[in-house]
């Protein structure tokens, strides 16, 4: 069997079972010849346990059997698969993977999106991040004539809004810094060692943010946004943060509540959607983004203006 072919058998019994929430491995088994995959014969015992090993292994998911319960299985850790999660994540690109490669006939109307992803330069940090060495990197950032060299402990990385971004630590002054791949022109590895922080957790650095901008220099504060409009059920079915919660509902329109720092990148999304979200708190969020709408047309009642003149 080829690794394609394990790899659609794992990302089907871990998404059967996840539906199923418990199953025996007789149901599993008529679940499965119903697939095109089982060629009309059925998971032995044998094959089944070497899946499960291996999802443990390469997805983190852990499949577990109650013996009690009439030997039924089920996914013991199944709130990776409900969160912002690699396993998630992993499971989510690999099932939507199968799902295109299968319908090759139909390539051309099936429409994605470009993700710069860095490619080798992501691999080279990651492989530094499991070996624990320092990283120097050069990075262009954006207005800058030329590009600036750091050395960096990589702490972690970040897919946010199709783009990869580097959480790294200055061993010098200790302080954190934000890297977008695909601003980076080169990564190399010096072989020097760092320790990580015993107490860093990932989720956590990122959990008062929107995005990927932590300033925490911006006080956490209780925000309520109106949405309107279909804008109502998107941000329903996809919260612009885990604190978001439906407060009340109107007549043509929904209150969402959120608590998190309201940083740069969460503003430019709040003036993204224009008209159809209001920030009713703060007040003083609210007036920043008045102000910013206000810019915005001023900037272009002068380009109408000067497009007039220019007419005549």
């Amino acid at each position: 069997m080829t690794t394609y072919s394990k790899f659609k058998e794992y990302i089907w019994l871990v998404n059967t079972i996840y539906r199923a929430k418990t199953i025996s491995l007789a149901e599993l088994n008529e679940r499965w010849l119903q697939t095109e995959m089982s060629g009309g014969v059925e998971m032995a015992r044998t094959t089944f346990y070497r899946h499960k090993c291996a999802i443990e292994d390469i997805f983190g998911i852990v499949i577990d059997c109650n013996k009690k319960g009439g030997n039924r299985y089920f996914i013991s850790n199944d709130h990776v698969l409900g969160e912002d999660s690699v396993q998630n994540w992993m499971l989510s690109t690999l099932s939507v993977s199968n799902v295109v490669s299968e319908s090759q006939s139909l390539y051309h109307r099936i429409l994605l999106e470009l993700v710069p992803s860095g490619g080798e330069l992501l691999q080279q940090v990651i492989n530094a991040m499991k070996g624990s060495l320092l990283v120097t990197i050069t990075y262009r950032r954006y207005g800058a004539g030329t590009p600036s060299s750091f050395t960096l402990a990589p702490y972690c990385v970040k897919l946010f809004r199709r783009r990869w971004y580097l959480l790294g630590r200055f061993p010098d002054s200790g302080k954190f810094g934000v890297f977008a791949f695909d601003r980076m022109t080169a990564v190399s590895t010096s072989g020097e060692k760092f320790a990580i922080d015993p107490a860093f957790d990932a989720a956590d650095y990122f959990s008062e943010s929107y995005g990927i901008v932590v300033d925490t220099r911006t006080n956490i504060q209780r925000i309520v946004l109106r949405a309107y409009g279909a804008e109502r059920y998107y941000l329903r079915d996809l919260p612009l943060h885990h604190s978001q919660r439906e407060l009340r509902t109107g007549p043509d329109y929904i209150d969402y509540e959120l608590s998190l720092r309201p940083t740069s990148d969460f503003k430019a999304q709040l003036l993204s959607r224009g008209e159809w979200l209001q920030v009713i708190e703060p007040r003083s969020l609210a007036d920043e983004i008045v102000a910013w709408h206000r810019s915005a047309i001023e900037r272009y009642e002068r380009d109408v203006m000067n497009h007039e003149r220019d007419a005549k």
